[in-house]
């Protein structure tokens, strides 16, 4: 069988460039390599539905949003199939098995999904608080969200993926994907593909951390930089970047790590442009020397990021306004990718079913024996 990558974002917002340096840009580079005979490329809504029950609109919305990034971004239908997950009920089945492989105090130790729950302000002991004060209710996990690992590793194995390209955070996740796979195989034989994590290879893009450098790049924290944002927006946000707090005066020596800025530059910019717009340095770490010590203002080097995140986006805004005007055939993509996706995911559920021994209408032999059996008693 030949290498496979599934992937996938929540439509809870547009894109932006921790999702690019994390995975998007990867799937982009693995799509056009030719090494991998099979790429999906998942638009979770089933997923972001677990926290967004009450606003389902949000989701809705959204999913055009996350097509337009990826289509900008450079995935194309042609090469990579690009789908939405509620759209393949037989996610749903297979997760529903799978809940049978997991304990609830595995899911407990997850460290995403306890991280998650912390973010999103929801209790992990609602129970014991309502039952204290019943007139007080608090926001407690919903169970989807709560087995969102079981549901993850339901679309991994769905497309019997070998690859998983997601950024460090996600972690925890594919190895408990890793842990269901082990088990439905030792209890009903070798069925499901093993799966492999492929993280960032740039150090900087594993957790971009948010223009107010102090936490990663999150739409629920609102530092975020977009991909759709206009060259005007990306200069206002890198302006108002948080760099070092005592590089007061430009001749005053700086602190590079830790500074926004330069984790940035460190993610997106080469060695050419550093060369072709700021021509007195070498490299990167040129201008890093001249930062730590003293006489290069962040004005300055705000500016050669700007013209760096520009120089990238730019070619994403011209594809994302030809592909605004074309909503219905975004759609159209969507709505093929998912047929396609659907009869895949058929695929393995079928074999999952036979290995549980679940699939008695097209067990002939069961059948008949069960009939002779009858006969004779």
């Amino acid at each position: 069988m030949g290498k496979v990558i599934l992937t996938g974002d929540r439509p809870t917002g547009k894109l932006h460039l921790g999702h690019f340096v994390g995975s998007l840009r990867r799937r982009v580079e693995l799509q056009n390599s030719g090494e991998f005979e099979k790429i999906f490329i998942m638009i979770a809504d089933a997923q972001a539905l677990t926290d967004n029950a009450d606003n389902p609109d949000k989701v809705r919305e959204n999913i055009i949003e996350v097509a337009l990034d990826y289509l900008s971004a450079g995935l194309d239908p042609e090469k990579s199939t690009l789908f939405i997950q509620s759209q393949v009920p037989e996610l749903c089945e297979l997760a529903f098995y799978y809940m049978n492989l997991v304990t609830v105090q595995r899911l407990q130790r997850n460290p995403t999904v306890k991280a998650e729950i912390q973010l999103r302000g929801f209790s992990e002991s609602e129970a014991e608080e309502e039952a204290a004060d019943p007139t007080q209710r608090r926001p407690g996990t919903p169970v989807g969200f709560f087995t969102y690992p079981i549901s993850q590793a339901s679309d991994i194995t769905a497309f019997r993926a070998t690859t998983v390209p997601v950024g460090a955070d996600q972690e925890p996740m594919i190895e408990q994907t890793r842990e269901i796979v082990h088990k439905f195989n030792s209890v009903y034989g070798p069925t499901l593909v093993e799966p492999e994590i492929l993280l960032p290879e740039n150090a900087a893009c594993l957790r971009l951390p948010g223009t107010d450098g102090k936490a990663k790049m999150s739409k629920s924290l609102g530092n975020c930089i977009y991909l759709s944002d206009t060259a005007d927006e990306v200069k206002k946000k890198v302006m108002g970047m948080y760099t070092d707090p005592n590089h007061l005066r430009v001749e005053d020596p700086g602190q590079v790590e830790g500074n926004t800025v330069f984790t940035y530059l460190d993610a997106f910019s080469t060695t050419e442009q550093v060369q072709r717009l700021m021509p007195d340095y070498e490299d990167l770490e040129a201008v890093k020397a001249h930062y730590r010590r003293g006489g290069l203002g962040d004005v300055k080097v705000k500016r050669l990021l700007i013209a760096v995140l520009n120089e990238i986006l730019d070619p994403m805004r011209e594809r994302r306004r030809h592909f605004e005007q074309h909503i219905e055939e975004v759609y159209a993509m969507l709505k093929a990718g998912s047929e396609r996706a659907r009869a895949e995911a058929a695929h393995t559920l079928e074999d999952v079913r036979r290995a549980m021994r679940i699939n008695y209408f097209e067990d002939e032999e069961l059948i008949a024996r069960q009939a002779e059996m009858f006969k004779n008693k």
